[in-house]
């Protein structure tokens, strides 16, 4: 091929990134290309250009010499020929281990990781505040917040220290492995030496990384042997074609009273392996015969270990994207399904494992959230729960709950929990793990919470403008009323509302009372207002399984109000296994809205994903009135950042419209939220109030942050 008067052979460059692979069919090629980007820089911008990361096994495949060159933007580095032994990336990467690219940190003493992690998140949190300085309207005064700032050193709040892990090695309870090529050329399941933006794609085995447990190391191990000998290829991050991606393994843990700190391993009682292939273009028969070779290999292996190892599941996840970050809808196939759960339905209803937080126990399906660090997650809920002031008397809305652990472990502290979540297979967990611990009191909503949150906010709650309106005619008569926190529900309450519609108990428009109340329920079709069918029966199953049985198949309402059944799991639901049909949905909003009634204190809690909340989330979290307490749950503090620019900077009475320009592509995360807060409409913003890192992840960079914002 040839391109502005440079011959190659193939070229490949991937959206978004600056780095592109170039190779030549000759040295006197590359020596060519590399002269003529010298002297013709592209755009005007220097090229820095060297050797690919190319591995021995390339080398040994090709026919004769061929060169591969790497091109990024900005500099200028000479290129290094086919000959020549090693790339700067290849010398790089043969210096670090995969110690050194998964636990950078494990070189510490851990005392020093936690003061180290704690000044990082210090300087987060400044940033929070300079950002919300920047971001407040200029004819609106700085809040009180920003000007104490000053008083401890520039944070918006006091950093209340940083909760330790209960155990530092071979925490992690959950491990993904990479599957390619180490820098000799063998067949390897670990861990990438560096990032793919960068160039490198060599994998490594996961020697001595302190945070991986034996166990997984060891199955690790067994795949890696099997993979030698297997007849399909390894999956390509540079030409995305293969059949073997990438090798989980999911730990789960007996009760935490049984847990010995010392010999955390013994305590693993169960283990889901998941092995993640793309089947494009690859025959069924030879797939399935690989399949029944690998379980086999996994099954002896474990036996045949001293002592033996669990091993509960083996499911195969079939996912023919670019990324290893698969779908939840993605294809799943079992291999080994655990004795005892052989249900009819769904690929992920026959393979689970369960764990244990704070006694209770959890089933997990292989795509569900669960947070890796077991035991240092039941701190960091205490903690949210002891921030949040919960009672009896409080609402609980737990914003991406996953499998509801964080709404489950807090139940017995509050009246009523409502959990949100996208995962239609974490909602499933949830709603078994509500019924496995008897917990009567948690209604779990499957969807995004931007496309629910509001409605269902209104539904317990009322609208904002309902609030705002009864406020404002309640201070005519009484200003003591300006500050109520009390979700109120009386008479009165409701006749200062909007009179010309009938309202129900919640204070909300009541629909007709022929017609259908939309109640938001566990799926997506639900939520769009289809009806789904989950039954899933099993004729050998025990009678816990038969009630998790039944409950899916009544909309997966997992809703229990003041320890009596709502009608989501009535009677005839259980005798017959109707679906949720409109007049029980009319019943069961009704019991949940008049339930909400009694609530005096309404509290979020939001655990996101890196990326944070949703716009849409922020804003209807801020808009609602009665929400007086947030308290956020941050695995990337970058992003807790910007949402809490939206949280707390004050509005301005006029509202500017986004402009629709294109500066956003290069704003940062947190320039992108101040820009949001010029169109937020006009409301009582939040309060940061105290902070708490959380060290989930020793031996590496990353940590939870805990903040309580209050109004």
């Amino acid at each position: 091929m040839v391109m502005q008067g440079i011959l190659y052979a193939t070229a490949k460059k991937k959206k978004g990134m600056t780095v592109g692979f170039v190779t030549f069919e000759s040295v006197e090629q590359l020596t060519h290309a590399v002269q003529v980007l010298k002297e013709n820089p592209s755009g005007g911008k220097e090229i820095k250009i060297s050797d690919a990361n190319r591995r021995s096994h390339q080398k040994v495949r090709a026919e004769g010499h061929v060169a591969n060159g790497t091109a990024t933007e900005n500099g200028s580095n000479p290129a290094t020929t086919a000959g020549e032994t090693s790339a700067p990336e290849v010398v790089a990467s043969s210096k670090k281990s995969a110690r050194d690219a998964v636990t950078p940190l494990a070189h510490m003493p851990y005392n020093d990781q936690l003061e180290h992690k704690k000044h990082s998140m210090a300087q987060i949190l400044k940033r929070l505040t300079r950002n919300a300085r920047k971001a407040c309207p200029p004819a609106i005064p700085l809040p009180n917040w920003i000007f104490k700032s000053k008083e401890i050193g520039g944070l918006p709040c006091k950093l209340e220290g940083i909760l330790e892990s209960p155990i530092v090695d071979g925490y992690r309870n959950k491990c993904e492995f990479s599957v390619g090529y180490s820098l000799e050329g063998k067949k390897t399941v670990g861990f990438m030496l560096g990032n793919f933006r960068e160039g490198v794609t060599a994998v490594e085995e996961p020697v001595n990384c302190p945070n991986v447990s034996e166990i997984s190391c060891k199955y690790a191990q067994m795949f890696q042997d099997f993979l030698q000998s297997s007849s399909l290829p390894l999956w390509s991050r540079v030409d995305n074609c293969g059949f073997w991606r990438q090798f989980t393994v999911r730990e789960g843990r007996c009760p935490a009273e049984a847990v010995v700190l010392q010999h955390v391993e013994s305590q693993i009682s169960e283990v889901m392996l998941i092995v993640q292939v793309c089947s494009t273009d690859v025959d069924e028969a030879l797939m399935k015969e690989e399949f029944d070779k690998l379980s086999t290999a996994l099954i002896q292996g474990a036996s045949t270990c001293s002592p033996p190892l669990p091993l509960t599941t083996i499911v195969v996840q079939d996912h023919k994207g670019i990324s290893n970050a698969a779908p939840a809808d993605c294809p799943l196939i079992p291999l080994l399904v655990p004795k005892g759960d052989q249900l009819e339905g769904r690929a992920e209803d026959k393979t689970r494992i369960h764990d244990h937080i704070s006694n209770l126990k959890f089933s997990i399906s292989p795509t569900a959230f669960f947070q890796v660090n077991t035991l240092a997650a039941e701190r960091l809920y205490t903690l949210a729960g002891d921030w949040a002031n919960l009672n009896s008397d409080t609402l609980l809305f737990d914003v991406c709950c996953g499998t509801g652990t964080i709404g489950l472990t807090l139940a017995h502290r509050v009246g009523m929990v409502v959990g949100i979540e996208m995962n239609e297979s974490a909602v499933s967990d949830a709603h078994r793990n509500a019924l496995i611990n008897g917990i009567k009191n948690c209604r779990f909503v499957c969807g995004k919470a931007e496309d629910v949150i509001g409605s269902l906010l209104t539904e317990y709650l009322g609208s904002p403008q309902q609030h705002i309106a009864a406020s404002e005619s309640n201070s005519v008569i009484n200003d003591t009323s300006k500050n109520e926190d009390t979700i109120n529900c009386t008479e009165s309450d409701v006749e200062n509302m909007d009179s010309s519609a009938e309202k129900n108990d919640n204070g909300e428009n009541e629909q007709p009372r022929d017609g259908s109340v939309d109640l938001h329920t566990c799926g997506d079709e639900d939520i769009k207002g289809d009806s789904v069918d989950r039954v899933n029966k099993e004729a050998d199953s025990s009678p816990d399984e038969h009630i998790e049985a039944v409950v899916e198949q009544s909309c997966g309402e997992a809703s229990l109000i003041n320890d009596e059944p709502t009608d989501a799991i009535s009677t005839d639901s259980l005798e017959h296994g109707k679906t949720c049909q409109d007049s029980s949905s009319i019943q069961n909003n009704n019991v949940l809205a008049a339930s909400a009634c009694q609530f005096k204190n309404v509290v979020a809690i939001v655990d996101p994903p890196r990326v944070g909340l949703h716009p849409t989330v922020i804003k209807a979290l801020r808009m609602h009135p009665l929400i007086r307490r947030l308290v956020y749950i941050s695995c990337n503090p970058d992003s807790l950042v910007a949402n809490a620019i939206e949280l707390c900077t004050p509005t301005s009475e006029k509202q500017e419209k986004n402009k629709g320009n294109r500066g956003w592509r290069s704003m940062s995360a947190a320039g992108l939220a101040r820009q949001r807060t010029k169109s937020m409409p006009n409301s009582e913003p939040f309060i940061p109030k105290r902070a708490m890192a959380v060290d989930l992840f020793p031996h590496t960079s990353h940590c939870e942050m805990v903040m309580l914002f209050e109004r």
